[in-house]
């Protein structure tokens, strides 16, 4: 619950001290700008609103590592990511959109910090207990704040403690550690293929290459 809070309070410190003009620049993410990922951060703090008020009375068929799906990378052909600019150009200045990000987001902060770790909760069909299903976001945040500051070397990073939580849970959906020459950072990078992997970390990657990238939805 910890890693959740922090890694997205930094997450939307990081959004809320950008300047304007880098609502323009491209992001981490394939085709989209910062202002379009700070969209999509919109819509995944109104998912977790969502999930964290949708109770369960079955037994768990998830965990933070399983809620997470292997897919083919994306090819811009699926609506919500073609929704996703529009929606973002829409709010026409950055402030607006600063505004509801934080609005909404700080809601999402603060059911997290008030849910029952214990309680089961539903989403897109798989029933987890909550800790586990804020566990799995602490992966989400992480890899949208790498993302975010993809092409802004001065902004802030990622808090260390979420990073290295985030690279744990990567390990576990891979079913392999990296080498620990990796940095953590660089494991989630290259582990989702948001950077190609040199020739050196191939060699050092061994069998693990041939998983990656581990794209995840």
């Amino acid at each position: 619950m910890d890693h959740f809070s922090r890694s997205w309070t930094a997450l939307l410190a990081a959004v809320a001290e950008l300047p304007d003009e880098d609502f323009a620049r491209p992001s981490g993410c394939a085709g989209w700008l910062v202002r379009d990922l700070a969209c999509h951060l919109v819509i995944d703090a109104q998912d977790v609103l969502i999930t964290l008020v949708t109770p369960a009375d079955t037994e768990p068929t998830a965990d933070a590592a399983t809620y997470w799906d292997l897919v083919d990378p994306p090819t811009g052909d699926d609506p919500l990511d073609a929704l996703i600019p529009r929606l973002a150009a829409a709010y026409g200045e950055p402030r607006l959109l600063k505004f509801h990000l934080d609005d909404v987001g700080s809601a999402a902060g603060r059911a997290a910090r008030l849910a029952d770790p214990a309680a089961r909760v539903a989403t897109q069909d798989k029933v987890l207990i909550a800790g586990d299903y804020l566990s799995a976001y602490v992966l989400e945040w992480t890899l949208h704040h790498l993302d975010l500051i993809a092409h802004l070397p001065s902004a802030a990073e990622p808090p260390a403690e979420p990073l290295a939580a985030a690279r744990a849970l990567l390990e576990r959906i891979a079913g392999a550690p990296f080498p620990p020459s990796f940095s953590d950072k660089d494991a989630l990078l290259v582990g989702t293929g948001r950077r190609a992997p040199s020739d050196a970390e191939k060699a050092v990657l061994g069998d693990l290459a041939a998983k990656l990238p581990l794209i995840i939805g």
